[in-house]
């Protein structure tokens, strides 16, 4: 999956999406904060597995203070996290691009 998903970032830093990594740990949950008052965080991707077959759950909530937590943790998160930029990313290793092919050819099954 690493790989699958690293394949969209040359479109996606082109279209100025903004992408951070984070060095030692995958985090699976999902966060979004909207307004720094509507939060949801879970585990449920957005797409149509994650909807139709697989049993995750988000929870949403109101409320600034939860928002200010979320932000903090983001923030925090983000401090751990080293940005990928157009160029460097554009300069990335062969074998790093033969597998985001590979993987991206298989990514309907993983």
């Amino acid at each position: 999956m690493f790989y699958a998903g690293r394949s969209y970032y040359g479109q996606l830093l082109r279209a100025g999406v903004k992408i951070y990594e984070r060095r030692g740990v995958i985090l699976h949950s999902k966060v979004a904060l909207v307004d720094g008052v509507w939060a949801t965080v879970g585990s449920t991707n957005l797409d149509w597995r994650s909807f139709l077959h697989n049993y995750e759950v988000n929870a949403v909530v109101l409320g600034v203070d939860f928002g200010n937590q979320v932000q903090a943790m983001f923030d925090k998160d983000l401090a751990a996290s080293n940005a990928i930029t157009l160029a460097q990313w554009e300069h990335r290793p062969l074998s790093e691009r033969i597998r985001e092919i590979f993987a991206r050819a298989w990514e309907y099954w993983l």
